[in-house]
């Protein structure tokens, strides 16, 4: 099986022969920073880091959104949520409300957490299953409600 890496340079050629410029860049921009987390710490990223690093550019650019939207720049919000799309796809599919309830519930009642304290021993359960198929602040948020509700 290819890895990831790979899916995504043969996505940049596919958007290079068709002239899909917007796509294009984003990828390079996938690319760009892959290479400088693999140059910063002299490694060559697997899958699990590459999924690392497109999450981490997915919280980039929510963050640019909600600033962006907060300063009445909508048309650099739709750049960013074009972006977002376009990250996704190179990502696992996304869990659904429904399934990060019930892993938060499972992960709370394994690490026998009882209060808003023991939120980072949950989170340390999750965040691995979670990588890259859902935005870890909705999680937080969820576990924060668990545990205090």
């Amino acid at each position: 099986m290819d890895s990831l890496k790979d899916r995504i340079r043969e996505d940049m050629k596919a958007a290079m022969k068709s002239a899909n410029k917007p796509r294009l860049g984003v990828i390079r921009l996938i690319m760009a920073a892959i290479k400088q987390r693999e140059v910063d710490e002299r490694i060559e990223l697997d899958d699990a880091q590459v999924i690392a690093t497109l999450d981490k550019m997915l919280k980039q650019r929510r963050e640019s959104i909600r600033q962006y939207a907060a300063a009445e720049r909508h048309d650099l919000a739709q750049i960013e949520e074009a972006e977002i799309v376009v990250i996704q796809d190179f990502l696992p599919q996304a869990l659904t409300d429904a399934e990060i309830d019930g892993l938060v519930r499972e992960a709370i009642a394994q690490s026998g957490a009882e209060t808003i304290k023991d939120m980072g021993k949950v989170m340390a359960l999750l965040k691995e299953k979670m990588q890259g198929r859902a935005d870890m602040s909705v999680v937080s948020a969820k576990i924060k409600a668990a545990l205090t509700g």
